[in-house]
């Protein structure tokens, strides 16, 4: 399966990574350096216990920045020394259960953070693609059972979704206020559903939970048996991302707005049956539901149509759902084993870039 964008499109360019040090944007800064790009980030330093970024060596393979997205004056300090052609976006507070213990932390990050960066980028001549990752969760969730589409209602009833339709709503106003204005610029907004994949140790996220339980021989313990997420590889949103990036550069008025970039419908599962696949692929483990009376609020019911970016992109998910539990199972297995997890990581993004 041949990919939505040619990779030489990448090489050479300078492009900068928000949140280079996360799951996601280490991912892509691995993707980027192994296609020849000169590659900037700028995030906090890596946190948790094995960070993917930490792990693939990548502060000896791209240019990392340390810095807060909330302090203006470190975005304006990385734009002008980067001058980057394209800007990935996906520094963010991205954690549900984190947005309940620290609402303000996240409105703030993925609000006041997302403004920082756009009102520096409406003065950096360089920059000619912006690519805003914000969340699926954006959409005010109605717990329909079709996917949600780009000019759906924005909203959300957690801290977490809410900062992110906010972010969406200022991102609309910097691009018809200025961004928009300029003609060789070309930005866009993305929201993705639930990445799993090798690399992930956050808290709180349903493979890394699982990952340690296993690993210590504990069951696994989870909270939202029923609810339902559009699971998908890591490498699948970032796929989207790049090809947006390069339709941007290629016609930057034709490819502005929002898109969606998750699985197919054949793709949602519910978190008990992700659970009960992942230990099967793992080789044994036992699964408990341990639903706390205090459950916070959370959506049961998401998924997003992806209609738009078929067929005016050509962009599709290469993986089907049974694939991406695979790989994570052996990403993991491997790593966990004694790979090294740049061995690991390179082999499954060379295998996916192979169509293989």
């Amino acid at each position: 399966m041949k990919l939505p964008f040619d990779p030489e499109v990448f090489r050479g360019r300078r492009i900068l990574i928000t949140g280079d040090t996360g799951f996601k944007g280490s991912w892509l800064a691995l993707w980027l350096d192994r296609m020849g790009a000169d590659v900037w980030g700028f995030a906090l330093p890596p946190e948790g216990e094995h960070p993917h970024y930490t792990l693939l060596g990548l502060e000896e393979r791209i240019k990392h920045r340390d810095g807060d997205i909330l302090d203006l004056e470190q975005v304006k300090s990385v734009v002008k020394e980067s001058e980057p052609e394209i800007v990935f976006h996906l520094a963010a507070q991205s954690l549900v259960k984190r947005s309940y213990a620290d609402p303000k932390l996240t409105f703030d990050t993925n609000i006041g953070g997302s403004v920082n960066l756009l009102d520096v980028l409406r003065d950096a001549p360089s920059v000619k693609a912006l690519v805003f990752i914000t969340s699926d969760k954006c959409y005010r969730n109605k717990e329909w059972d079709w996917g949600y589409r780009e000019n759906d209602e924005l909203g959300g009833l957690d801290p977490y979704s809410s900062s992110k339709a906010a972010a969406e709503l200022v991102f609309k106003a910097y691009s018809a206020s200025f961004l928009d204005k300029n003609d060789s610029l070309g930005s866009a907004t993305t929201r993705a559903g639930n990445v799993i994949g090798g690399g992930d140790w956050a808290a709180d996220r349903i493979v890394p939970d699982c990952i340690r339980a296993l690993a210590a021989n504990e069951p696994i313990r989870i909270r939202m048996p029923q609810a339902t997420r559009p699971w998908q590889y890591v490498l699948e949103p970032l796929s989207g991302y790049l090809c947006l990036a390069s339709r941007l550069l290629e016609d930057p008025i034709r490819y502005r707005g929002a898109w969606n970039f998750g699985p197919g419908e054949d793709s949602v599962r519910t978190v008990h049956a992700l659970t009960k696949q992942l230990v099967g692929v793992w080789g044994g483990g036992e699964v408990v539901v341990d639903t706390p009376p205090d459950q916070a609020y959370e959506a049961t019911l998401l998924h997003v149509s992806i209609d738009k970016a078929r067929s005016q992109l050509g962009w599709h998910p290469q993986w089907t759902v049974d694939r991406a539990i695979e790989e994570c199972a052996i990403w993991y297995k491997s790593v966990l084993g004694g790979t090294d997890a740049y061995t690991a990581s390179t082999r499954q993004l060379d295998v996916y870039m192979s169509g293989e």
